[in-house]
């Protein structure tokens, strides 16, 4: 899975490409684009601008530099506002670059569901890490310490792991409010009402007015509370408009809550928690029919997604296969070898290159991919030079072949790499599960380096001759 984006780096790859903070005049935004204007602006590197991890498009404009961000480019710009040798200029409207940029990274609808769902999961990841892996360490501690589920240590961390699961729907419910442009607290409130209806909806038939309520279990789910956050965005924004100045503060979260929360419990709820399990269930048996094929195919368009920033829409399927079978056999499963590959294949593109620079970026792209974290890899070296993306598929896919052929699984949330290593550890304290793990990225690694470091060699020996 990706890492959330590093603004303290993208800030400071961008002066750096600018010609150092001495070369940059003022700095301020848009909604989607941080604006730069430079002292010197031969001193600017157009290319290198571009390839920036983070960076959409370089726009040159009547002598302004606007580097295309997204909708995030506030986040960026503090980073830049905490610079003193850096003058900010805060905020100011374009709308015709709004529009630009929306129209162009707009796309399907199918490409705006997916930002969405990956927008929403992003923010949520370190939650998801931590407490993923702490269901690691659980294993861990009674397998090698002998730790039991009475003790106070295992309890501790049992709530810690439990807890991060348990109330997802209200973490889920805060990100895409705020995904939305609605009140994130709001949709917090919406995923906290659906857990406190789980903990209290009883044996009995339930009614509201009338109509008939369907006893769901809405901890640990995803569709629930986004169906719910998609409806409540839209009668808020409603109220919002619509309702008097002088009144908002308190008619419009009261009725919000008023209107969504029987419409989430009665409907959008119900259907929601359908649309999970038939999504489980139509992935597992694709997995069922084909396991190799299934898991290749994820790792073959793992570099691809994390390149179209639509890896974290992935999210969905990994919670219901979790809640369906206990681990993840496809999605993180797939992503394992596919990552580490990336990082094998940045590795031999390492030894191949003539200038320092990229040998250097290679390297530390090549280090963090092996840990499970590939987006300066993709975008620094994969889709620069073309060679290392076919090797780094190459070693993917053979490695996923045999992930899936062997049974690999994960059985905990964590970005997939070696790094993760103990995601693949039964809960019953076998091993045999994290050996063949280990194994099939060890050999997506070697493939992906062996691979890249043939095709780079001819790429060499075509562009010399």
């Amino acid at each position: 899975m990706a890492a959330k984006k590093d603004y303290a780096a993208i800030c400071s790859a961008i002066i750096d490409v600018c010609g150092g903070e001495g070369n940059i005049a003022n700095v301020t935004h848009c909604m989607t684009r941080l604006r730069a204007q430079l002292k010197d602006s031969s001193k600017l590197n157009e290319e290198a601008a571009k390839n920036i991890d983070g960076v959409l498009n370089l726009v040159i404009q009547n002598g302004e530099y606007q580097f295309v961000i997204g909708q995030d480019v506030a986040m960026l710009y503090e980073e830049f506002s905490r610079r003193d040798g850096i003058v900010t200029g805060g905020s100011v409207d374009d709308p015709d670059a709004e529009a630009e940029d929306a129209k162009n990274g707009k796309g399907s609808p199918i490409d705006a569901v997916l930002s969405f769902i990956g927008g929403t999961f992003s923010p949520v990841i370190p939650v998801l890490v931590a407490g993923g892996l702490t269901g690691a360490v659980l294993t861990l501690l009674t397998t090698f310490a002998g730790a039991s589920p009475d003790d106070g240590t295992y309890k501790v961390f049992y709530f810690l792991n439990q807890a991060t699961f348990y109330f997802l729907p209200v973490f889920i419910g805060f990100s895409s409010a705020q995904r939305l442009k609605s009140n994130g607290y709001l949709g917090a409130f919406l995923g906290a009402i659906l857990l406190f209806f789980t903990a209290n909806m009883g044996e009995d038939p339930m009614t509201f007015a009338g109509i008939p309520v369907k006893a769901v279990a809405y901890n640990s789910t995803v569709f629930p509370i986004i169906l719910g956050v998609l409806f409540m965005s839209v009668v808020y924004r409603f109220l919002q408009k619509h309702m008097p100045v002088y009144t908002r503060t308190i008619f419009v979260p009261l009725l919000t809550m008023l209107i969504t929360v029987p419409v989430t419990l009665i409907v959008l709820g119900p259907i929601g928690d359908t649309v999970g399990t038939w999504l489980a269930d139509a992935v597992f048996s694709l997995y069922r029919v084909a396991p190799s094929l299934a898991v290749a195919i994820v790792g073959l368009g793992t570099p691809w997604l994390v390149f179209f920033g639509m890896n974290n829409a992935t999210y969905p399927v990994v919670f219901a296969l979790m809640a369906e079978v206990g681990s993840d056999p496809l999605v993180c499963t797939g992503m394992a070898p596919a990552n580490v590959a990336v990082g094998g294949a940045c590795l031999a593109a390492m030894l191949i290159a003539k200038k320092a620079e990229d040998k250097s970026v290679a390297a530390g792209a090549g280090i963090t991919a092996l840990c499970g974290i590939t987006e300066p890899a993709v975008y620094g070296v994969l889709f620069t030079k073309r060679y290392p993306l076919v090797g780094a598929m190459i070693g993917g896919g053979i490695g996923d072949l045999v992930a899936g052929l062997l049974g690999m699984t994960q059985y905990v949330i964590s970005t997939p790499g070696f790094i993760s290593f103990a995601a693949y550890i039964s809960p019953d304290g076998t091993l045999n599960n994290l050996w063949i793990s280990l194994g099939v990225m060890v050999l997506a690694v070697v493939v992906s380096f062996i691979a890249t470091y043939m095709l780079g060699k001819r790429a060499e020996k075509k562009a010399q001759a």
